[in-house]
């Protein structure tokens, strides 16, 4: 019924009118549920032979006024829905309603597809679905080559959560347009990688320098994943750990919204609003550089840990942070649970990466953006370090 009475609304009037509408899906419907419990599957194909060339009929004489076959595969399908409803009347509800939806939105649909969605877009899509429905399942989940460092099922799961965000993100600027839009996405893909946000706003500088403040706060913006994700990590080991650490958190993360702010306001010159040069979706090669640079610098990490045990908490710390502060904090809360560590040392080698990851951040604005885009980004970088070592001294 509910299929039926958006066909109705849309079947016209006299005799230019479509042949089914609200009655006609809803008795159809009826009618492959009550030939599934009569006659079972075999019922329920002969019903829908004869419903084929009733509706193949109907077509025909339709033709000329409607060449579209919408309507009559909708009805074909109420049928097996209604067949289904027997088995599995909840997968048959939900499937009954996607299929609402696709025939109420038919007009924004057939616009979205032709008008914007680009060409660009499709292939980034589609490399995204191949590269998470096909590769990565099929990536073997266990650590291999010298010290266990490397996953191959991690490589992937990272690539294609850099790919999903920056994708999100490029739906994020579409949507709210770039002096809003940047800054949403770049807190959205900070909890994938800072570095990768900052990496992803400094290659857009090129493309638009006169947004350069408003992409420059948006890389800002993204440490704000960085603290927030910070603050879980420790919290989900042990929520003691945050005792000893809410004033570097704290301090950090005001000193980023209050520097990203006074980038974004006052409103940026009139260029920053001009219409957004549609891309592709994310950059796949930047993904692929930095997902791999990671996975090498976990690796040197694990090597050193080997080396120097306990005692190399600190390199590792330092180490570890020029590609991800987050997977150092996790090591470093874990040996803090275990007991290695106390808890008032973990606020230290936590900031260390923190620090390091920094330096990895400016020198990424530098080369991606250049100078300009730099003379923005490292300010910023270096007022929230500071912040976080100041917020140490104060708690």
């Amino acid at each position: 019924m509910l299929i039926g009475l958006e066909r109705e609304r849309h079947k016209g009037q006299g005799e230019t009118r479509a042949c089914a509408g609200l009655r006609t899906f809803a008795i159809t419907a009826l009618l492959g549920y009550g030939a599934m419990q009569v006659g079972g599957g075999l019922l329920v194909g002969i019903v829908a032979i004869t419903l084929g060339l009733l509706v193949t009929v109907a077509y025909w004489r339709s033709l000329s006024d409607d060449p579209g076959v919408t309507s009559e595969v909708a009805l074909l399908t109420v049928l097996v829905l209604g067949a289904l409803c027997g088995r599995s009347p909840e997968l048959a509800i939900a499937i009954g309603v996607v299929l609402a939806g696709l025939l109420t939105y038919r007009e924004k649909l057939h616009h979205f597809a032709r008008s914007q969605l680009t060409d660009a877009e499709l292939g980034d899509g589609l490399i995204l679905l191949t590269a998470a429905l096909v590769v990565l399942p099929l990536a073997p989940d266990r650590f291999i080559g010298p010290y266990a460092a490397i996953n191959l099922r991690t490589i992937c799961s990272l690539t294609v959560l850099l790919m999903a965000v920056g994708a999100v993100g490029h739906i994020a600027v579409r949507t709210l347009g770039t002096r809003y839009g940047y800054a949403i996405s770049a807190i959205a893909s900070g909890f994938a990688s800072s570095i990768v946000t900052i990496a992803a706003m400094g290659h857009l500088v090129a493309r638009q320098p006169e947004n350069m403040k408003v992409l420059s706060a948006a890389a800002i913006l993204s440490n704000i994943a960085t603290v927030t994700q910070v603050g879980l990590i420790l919290g989900a080991v042990d929520p003691g750990l945050l005792r000893h650490m809410w004033g570097p958190l704290t301090g950090g993360a005001g000193a980023t919204v209050l520097y990203g702010l006074c980038l974004i306001f006052p409103k940026p010159a009139s260029g920053a609003s001009q219409p957004i040069k549609v891309g592709g979706a994310f950059n796949l090669k930047l993904a692929l550089i930095v997902t791999l640079t990671m996975t090498g610098i976990a690796f040197v990490s694990s090597m050193m840990l080997s080396y120097f045990g306990q005692v190399g908490v600190m390199l590792t710390a330092t180490f570890s942070g020029f590609a991800d502060a987050h997977a150092s904090t996790a090591s470093i809360a874990t040996l803090a649970k275990s007991g290695q560590l106390s808890f008032d040392a973990v606020a230290v080698p936590v900031l260390i990466a923190i620090s390091s990851n920094s330096i990895s951040k400016c020198v990424v604005a530098w080369v991606s953006g250049g100078r300009g885009f730099a003379a923005h980004v490292i300010p910023g970088q270096v007022l929230l370090t500071l912040a976080m070592w100041a917020g140490l001294w104060i708690s």
